[in-house]
């Protein structure tokens, strides 16, 4: 039991990744098992599957944001309990739990979206829509047993179509067309005589038949009616999806100008010190050369007074000899 607890949390810990770091989790995770001897549990990793976005975006907000994800299971199991308790004097509370549904339906599309964003993932209407169409059918699955196994969906959830609601608006049909006609049976009948009574006998199956084709067509216009509302409300989901994909993609847009302008104005200020530094390695140059030519001038200077001064060195040996000469006859 405890390494089946351990890992069941090992395998949640996998669901709650990024979806890039999923696959090489799983691996990582199915190697560790092998290596200590449970190739059971191993080959049970090796068969989970990376979910698709959608799926994890679904995953992530039942992992972080339990509180919102709660209260759409709590709406979903509210509705069953009210439809399974008698509609009798239980319209409010449909309603009430519908209601409920819609608002955590909403709050958690909005949730989704951050979700993907923050992650690098597109918030596309698309895939907003396939996260808000799984999360209606986790609540349709509310208090089913065999539900899908929160936390670690790998695909969307398909709903199980309006055949909860559907019935919940026939009954609700059936139980205000059915009231009147029984009082006014009760009361034919305490005043008619026998024949009457055959007669209406005779003349019920046909009136019951037209009641029920009536009961039928108008449950047909009530599930159409509901099956338009709920298009309306997804139709309603994706445009602002839309419209808050819009506002992303302007504000990023936006930063992406903002950034641009700045990139190009670092890059006139770096030509402009390019520019400065030319002219500056010009000015620097013909120094240099200046400089050198000064250098060598110079050195040609220095050279001809080098020659100057021994020329005037052998000069004055020259003249001192021959005084030294002159004073060696005198004596």
């Amino acid at each position: 039991m405890k390494n089946g607890g351990k890992l069941q949390d090992e395998v949640d810990d996998l669901f709650k990744l990024p979806l890039a770091e999923f696959i090489d989790a799983r691996n990582a995770l199915a190697k560790r098992l092998k290596q200590s001897g449970r190739a059971n549990d191993a080959n049970l990793v090796k068969t989970l599957t990376k979910p698709s976005v959608s799926a994890w975006t679904v995953n992530q907000l039942y992992w972080n944001h339990r509180a919102a994800f709660d209260r759409l299971l709590a709406a979903g199991r509210q509705f069953h309990k009210a439809q399974g308790s008698g509609l009798s004097g239980k319209v409010a509370d449909l309603r009430g739990s519908l209601d409920a549904r819609r608002e955590a339906l909403m709050r958690l599309s909005d949730l989704a979206q951050s979700v993907l964003s923050d992650a690098g993932h597109n918030p596309s209407p698309d895939t907003i829509h396939r996260v808000t169409t799984t999360l209606e059918a986790i609540s349709a699955h509310a208090s089913a047993s065999d539900g899908p196994t929160l936390g670690r969906l790998t695909q969307d959830v398909d709903p199980p179509g309006f055949e909860l609601l559907a019935s919940f608006v026939s009954d609700v049909g059936a139980g205000k067309s059915t009231a009147a006609p029984a009082r006014t049976s009760q009361k034919s009948t305490a005043t008619a005589t026998s024949a009457k009574q055959k007669t209406a006998r005779d003349a019920r199956p046909l009136e019951d038949k037209r009641q029920i084709d009536d009961k039928g067509q108008a449950a047909q216009d009530r599930r159409e009616r509901q099956d338009r509302q709920v298009r309306i409300a997804a139709a309603k989901l994706a445009v602002q999806a839309a419209k808050r994909s819009l506002v992303d993609a302007r504000a990023r847009a936006q930063n992406l100008d903002a950034a641009q302008k700045k990139a190009n104005a670092e890059a006139k200020e770096a030509e402009k010190r390019k520019r400065e530094a030319e002219e500056r390695f010009k000015h620097a140059s013909a120094a240099a050369e200046e400089a050198a030519k000064r250098a060598q001038t110079v050195g040609e200077e220095a050279t001809a007074a080098a020659d100057a001064v021994e020329h005037a060195r052998r000069t004055v040996e020259k003249e001192t000899k021959e005084l030294e000469s002159l004073f060696s006859e005198l004596r």
